[in-house]
């Protein structure tokens, strides 16, 4: 079967063309980073006018680099949420104009689902029960995979996710959008400990996750500093930051793998593609006898491909979705 994948649930627009829920044969996406980058952040009006124009050639590339046409196709697999609801509008109301024009399955898909599962886009794959910390601009949520269609959640953030923390971070400190590559790289010539930013464990054997306090109190550090006339140190600032960021991320999944008995920890979304989480999570892993995987950051972050691939399997397991079904602004997966 091929799956033809679409996914817009933020700022990017993206296809893929999926054979039998494994295979990639394209795999295409057009950023929005030029778009908002000088509002420090996505404005939904403009990310959803940008889909309604990048949709159909995305999709028509995608088909084209597979070098397969629309009547080849089996399946098509689009986000339905959570995300922006316009743009969440776009890709879903064109995936079903083609299901219904052309008498084609479609399976609506929940786009953690697609985080969740990308570790299977690779050749080294885990094997179920897992762990997965999905952590990115929208979302940070440790979920209890046990099968390609059965997800527990067991905890999520109660305010900023840790990509829109770095996101907001890297505003007050003037650095560029998207905030977290730009973090991430001037962290590299930084002292992790030069600040004792706060972590927010929560309760006790709290699985959730709250990075607001730990944006307030670089704020508050930046104004102190500066009241004072000192130079901030941006990198020394960026790499406590996001010390402190991936600590909690770390520590949180590792107690959800001890709390469930679980060997095996997967990451994924957009954070997981930063250096620093790889290199310490491995290690951590390492040192407790449990298997980690990452998806490449290509996988990471938002992409079509994912999205085909959860698309297949639920399709398989559920079969396809009515054309009444809508977009929602959260993920169902509970």
């Amino acid at each position: 079967m091929l799956i033809l994948g679409i996914e817009s649930s933020c700022d990017d627009t993206a296809a893929s063309v999926l054979a039998d829920g494994k295979e990639i044969l394209s795999n295409v996406l057009t950023s929005q980073d030029q778009i908002h980058s000088p509002f420090g952040g996505v404005v939904p009006e403009l990310a959803s006018r940008r889909h309604l124009e990048s949709i159909y050639p995305v999709v028509e590339q995608a088909l084209d680099e597979a070098r397969v046409s629309l009547g080849d196709i089996g399946l098509i697999a689009v986000t339905q949420g959570p995300g922006l609801i316009g743009s969440l509008l776009v890709g879903f109301s064109f995936a079903k104009a083609i299901s219904n024009v052309r008498s084609l399955p479609f399976r609506g898909v929940d786009h953690m689902a697609g985080h969740i599962l990308s570790i299977f886009l690779e050749q080294d794959t885990p094997a179920f029960p897992y762990i997965a910390l999905i952590a990115s601009g929208g979302t940070t949520s440790l979920y209890l995979a046990k099968s390609f269609t059965s997800f527990t959640l067991l905890g999520r953030t109660r305010d900023d996710a840790a990509g829109e923390a770095f996101d907001k971070v890297a505003k007050l400190l003037g650095l560029s959008y998207p905030g977290g590559p730009v973090v991430a790289k001037l962290a590299e010539t930084g002292e992790p400990h030069f600040i004792s930013f706060p972590r927010a464990w929560l309760e006790e054997d709290s699985l959730d996750f709250s990075f607001s306090g730990l944006k307030t109190a670089v704020l508050t550090y930046c104004n102190q500093a500066r009241q004072q006339s000192e130079l901030l140190q941006i990198s020394h600032i960026c790499a406590s930051f996001q010390e402190a960021v991936i600590e909690v991320l770390v520590e949180k999944a590792l107690k959800a793998a001890q709390i469930h008995g679980i060997s095996t920890v997967v990451v994924g979304g957009g954070v997981s593609a930063n250096s620093r989480l790889r290199q310490v999570m491995a290690l951590r892993c390492a040192k407790q006898n449990l298997q980690c995987f990452f998806p490449r950051p290509a996988y990471s972050t938002d992409n079509a491909a994912m999205i085909a691939l959860a698309g297949y399997h639920f399709f398989k397991e559920f079969g396809p979705s009515s054309l009444d079904e809508d977009v929602y602004s959260r993920s169902q997966l509970v």
